[in-house]
């Protein structure tokens, strides 16, 4: 009798506390890295609100998540956590190839009011219709980060570049000036990062707005092109990858690097004797009135349609992206760039930052958000992106008269990958 009644004061306590068992329960994430980490670090915060939703987030690694996405996917869902990290460029393929593996986030809340907290550009690739499949997360609004002490040795004001070509003029005197220094580097082996920053600020990507047609040889993306070899041609711009980068910054080897702001904690992170020795000023343009924004990178979050957990999923969603409070919780903790466009009123923001000599970075960061153009990846991202990568080699190395005639082949090529037709 004891324990009856033991446990009916026990329930009638949780009843009161509005934390009944039954609405207890427990959403798994899958995730990688540093993301993984910046899910966790919101953890404690969203606990607050929801004390009865454990959330156990699994770091599985990149190529993991998309590899076992697509194979869950294919089995119908099996296997899925109920809530998943997909890079924004790559979206696309499982709406299109399994229309109904993942949930559409306007039946759980997703309001077109909150809809409108994001840009566009981070919109594009999520949204079918009215159907919206994943939310956005971060971001990779594209800045170029150079140092203070190398520009100033050769006499540089960084807010006198305004236009690429104005680039190269500073980059000739800062290589002059600073002996065995390169003015930025890019990995024009295996990767196409400057030529997708500089065409996305020029308003082309490899695929037309609709997704219906294929865009990389229109004359913005063949400027972009030409521009990347220039910058090779005049020795400004070296080969390195990921890691010949954070050598080359520690090494005070190279004067500047063009990326999205989540390049902000790379720097921080690698290079910490260096602070108050970098700075951030916005990409330039191919004139000095055009556009100055890009943006490379990023990730969403989406709720598997079998997840038995749907709306604890979503109020996890709606906390986590949905509000300043969880999406500058890890920009603060983990550099990862917020698409919440309230994000930019947040203190933290606009606080001077000592490691950027005082300089508030993630306000000029994030002030380049409104301003930037989509340029959906489509489900054909990866076979595009393999074909300008080898396309982008053959004419940096020579192999094309013009930028015309190498994108020209690459589109072609692209057309019978896809089946889709080059636009007119």
């Amino acid at each position: 009798m004891r324990l009856k009644l033991a446990g009916a004061a026990a329930l009638a306590a949780l009843l009161a506390s509005g934390s009944a068992y039954a609405e207890q329960t427990t959403i798994t994430v899958w995730s990688w890295n540093i993301a993984a980490s910046a899910l966790k670090s919101t953890v404690e915060g969203f606990n607050k609100k929801y004390p009865d939703i454990k959330v156990e987030v699994q770091d599985i690694g990149n190529p993991q998540v998309f590899d076992k996405m697509l194979a869950a996917c294919a089995a119908g869902g099996d296997g899925l956590p109920d809530i998943m990290s997909i890079e924004n460029h790559k979206a696309s393929i499982f709406w299109n190839r399994f229309p109904d593996c993942l949930t559409d986030l306007t039946k759980l809340g997703y309001t077109d009011a909150l809809k409108k907290q994001f840009p566009d550009f981070k919109r594009a690739e999520l949204e079918v219709g009215d159907a919206a499949y994943a939310m956005p997360w971060d971001s990779g609004p594209v800045a170029m980060f150079y140092r203070r002490d190398l520009y100033e040795k050769a006499g540089v004001d960084p807010a006198t570049i305004k236009t690429w070509d104005d680039f190269i003029a500073a980059g000739k005197k800062i290589s002059a000036a600073n002996p065995g220094v390169i003015m930025a580097q890019a990995d024009l082996n295996g990767d196409t990062e400057w030529f997708r920053m500089l065409a996305n600020e020029q308003g082309c990507g490899y695929f037309s707005y609709d997704s219906q047609s294929i865009t990389v040889n229109q004359p913005a993306c063949v400027k972009a092109l030409d521009k990347v070899k220039e910058f090779k041609d005049a020795g400004l711009l070296s080969a390195a990858n990921w890691n010949e980068k954070i050598q080359s910054n520690t090494a005070s080897k190279v004067a500047s690097q063009l990326y999205g702001g989540w390049y902000e904690g790379t720097i921080r992170s690698t290079s910490p004797d260096l602070a108050g020795k970098w700075g951030v000023y916005p990409m330039p343009s191919m004139t000095a009135d055009g556009p100055h924004a890009a943006n490379l990178g990023g990730s969403s979050l989406a709720i598997a349609s079998g997840s038995k957990n749907k709306e604890a999923a979503w109020k996890y969603l709606e906390y986590t992206l949905g509000t300043n409070e969880g999406q500058v919780t890890m920009l603060k903790s983990f550099g990862l760039v917020p698409s919440l466009l309230t994000a930019v009123q947040d203190p933290f923001v606009n606080q001077p930052q000592p490691y950027w000599g005082g300089q508030k970075v993630w306000a000029d960061i994030l002030a380049t958000l409104p301003k930037i153009r989509p340029s959906p990846g489509t489900q054909y991202f990866s076979d595009a992106d393999e074909v300008i990568k080898a396309v982008q080699t053959k004419y940096l190395a020579g192999g094309y008269p013009n930028g015309k005639a190498a994108l020209d082949d690459a589109a072609q090529q692209i057309a019978s990958a896809t089946g889709l037709p080059l636009a007119k």
